[in-house]
């Protein structure tokens, strides 16, 4: 505002939403709108290309600001006790804040959190979930304890609801069961079906308790909110925010009065669905984005995964790293001084609001259907359908990782780092990755690494353009390429022989294929030719010349690269 009251720029006329859509179809010159600029999502929401102050004016679902700030943690690996909680010390001296302990049915809770007064412990229970809280509920008879359980509800409300009760009213900041909406993001799910079914939970969770004669309000005070963190940014940002929004709705229908109790915990991991094993630098990048989409939605305490933990032990290297991506984005970006900075955004308003309706529509199907446990098997087949989706758009390569279905390193080998076999087995980027080690096992047992010959032909733009892209494809196999330049089919198929390639493919553009590719199959013989792109005028006439395969970007880029594996005799 000025001095006089004006609004800032008011000598500009406003622009309305019809001029804004007159300009962009004059932009568009005839192009589809909806093909061109709407984005449609996996979780069926149609994504405009702008948002304006109208898009959110009228929501039914709006989050409810949180506190600033956020708690580092740090997962502990150690097993022995006293072990565990000297590596918990020693994170905690070098910046983490909350610490994570998987443990079993005889914990030892006074070793663990010795010297640790003041932070935040959690314990990860896994089977033995109902033995660690009574170990949590003696001790907290002589000291206080803040942290969490993932013990869930569901199944042992009515042993767990008075061991709760107990922990409750000696250490109110402890919360014993947990809501893991993770496990349907990392079996697959979106992000709609993680909410809208984590919901669902914690509503029979709620049920659960009270009915093992909890109040609402001890029963709301002992769950928290536990998510994966994913990759898709603005989303992820929203889904938090539609967690206070749908929860607040939730409690207040269970008749929760308390404000703070209509705010939920939430905790949050960066999710292991999209981390890879190959170029494993890059999971530095995806978690960067992802603690950060965590601390902007809103997320009470946050766990960033290791880079390395797809394939091994985390080292002291990488969980530092993982410890000092959040640090920064505390101490040098500063995320922890704003409450909700996301809220004000058009977009995040609008995509908060759309993701809480969404989800809840969800959460009433299964309340429809008898309640969570009775829908489950629903629940799951649905997850499924998702997975596979997403697998799918994975092998096609409409989704990109970067590193493993695209981009990839063509000198990196992998087989000799890799420590826990198996280790994370659902995971977007395993289709790729089997096919690569795949490769490097064959090449391990004393056979030859696939080598395919890049022959880049007449037009020079294609022929770069498209062995590019074959270098790219053939390339996230562990495939050896060789990409040259020739003049004649005569010159090509000479160097093929003498780099005993065991397939060459053709680079260059549509109308040349046909009278390059038949003398040089030819030439070849038993050596197969591939072609770069789908000439779709010339296919047929092509395969009759002897063309063994066309390589594509609307190619299923798994399938392709398994087929050529087994036919170049690649076992392993």
């Amino acid at each position: 505002m000025s001095a006089t009251g004006e609004k800032l720029f008011a000598e500009f006329p406003p622009v309305t939403t019809a001029e804004w859509e007159a300009a962009i179809q004059k932009d568009l010159k005839g192009a589809d709108y909806a093909k061109k600029l709407l984005w449609k999502t996996d979780e069926g929401i149609t994504v405009k290309p702008y948002y304006r102050s109208e898009d959110a004016a009228h929501l039914e679902f709006t989050a409810a600001r949180p506190s600033a700030g956020w708690g580092i943690c740090e997962e502990i690996e150690e097993q022995d006790p006293a072990a565990a909680n000297a590596a918990a010390r020693a994170g905690v001296a070098r910046g983490a804040e909350e610490v994570i302990f998987a443990v079993g049915a005889e914990p030892e809770v006074d070793v663990l959190t010795a010297g640790l007064e003041g932070v935040r412990t959690h314990f990860r229970a896994g089977g033995h979930g109902l033995a660690v809280l009574r170990a949590i509920a003696d001790f907290v008879r002589t000291r206080p304890l803040a942290g969490t359980l993932d013990l869930s509800p569901v199944l042992w409300a009515k042993e767990a609801a008075p061991l709760a009760r107990r922990i409750l009213e000696a250490s109110p900041g402890f919360r014993p069961f947990a809501v893991p909406c993770w496990r349907f993001a990392e079996k697959g799910g979106t992000t709609v079906q993680e909410l809208g079914f984590g919901l669902a939970e914690a509503a029979e969770s709620m049920g659960a308790l009270t009915s093992a004669g909890l109040s609402a309000e001890e029963a709301a005070g002992s769950l928290y909110l536990s998510f994966s963190t994913g990759s898709n940014y603005f989303f992820e940002i929203a889904k938090l925010r539609a967690a206070r929004a749908t929860w607040a709705q939730m409690m207040e229908a269970w008749g929760v009065a308390d404000e703070e109790l209509r705010r939920p915990l939430i905790h949050c991991r960066t999710a292991i669905w999209n981390k890879t094993i190959y170029d494993p630098y890059v999971n530095l990048l995806r978690v960067a984005t992802e603690a950060m989409s965590a601390a902007l939605g809103g997320a009470d305490s946050i766990l960033a995964g290791p880079f390395d933990e797809t394939y091994r032990q985390p080292e002291d290297f990488s969980r530092r790293l993982a410890r000092n991506t959040q640090i920064i984005l505390k101490k040098e970006a500063m995320l922890d001084r704003v409450a909700d900075p996301a809220a004000g955004s058009y977009y995040i308003e609008w995509l908060t609001d759309a993701v809480a309706r969404e989800a809840w529509k969800l959460l009433q199907q299964v309340e429809g259907a008898g309640g969570f446990r009775k829908a489950e098997t629903w629940v799951f087949e649905e997850i499924e359908k998702a997975r596979q989706a997403r697998e799918a758009a994975v092998a096609s390569r409409r989704r990109i990782l970067v590193g493993t279905n695209q981009y990839p390193n063509l000198q990196e080998k992998m087989l000799s780092e890799i420590q826990q076999p198996g280790k994370f087995p659902l995971r977007a980027a395993r289709l790729f990755e089997e096919i690569r080690l795949r490769t490097e096992r064959h090449a391990a047992a004393g056979g030859k690494t696939p080598k395919f010959l890049l022959a880049e032909m007449g037009d020079l733009k294609m022929r770069k353009a498209r062995s590019g892209f074959c270098t790219n494809f053939f390339g996230c196999a562990g495939f050896e390429i060789i990409t040259r330049h020739f003049e004649t089919v005569e010159a090509a198929a000479a160097a093929a022989q003498k780099e005993q390639a065991d397939a060459v493919v053709l680079c260059s553009s549509d109308p040349e294929y046909p009278a390059l590719a038949a003398p040089l199959c030819r030439l070849l013989g038993p050596t197969p030719v591939i072609i770069a792109g789908y000439p779709a005028d010339s296919v047929e006439e092509l395969k009759k010349a002897g063309v063994a395969d066309f390589v594509h970007i609307r190619s299923n880029a798994a399938q392709t690269l398994a087929s050529w594996q087994e036919r170049v005799g690649v076992k392993g």
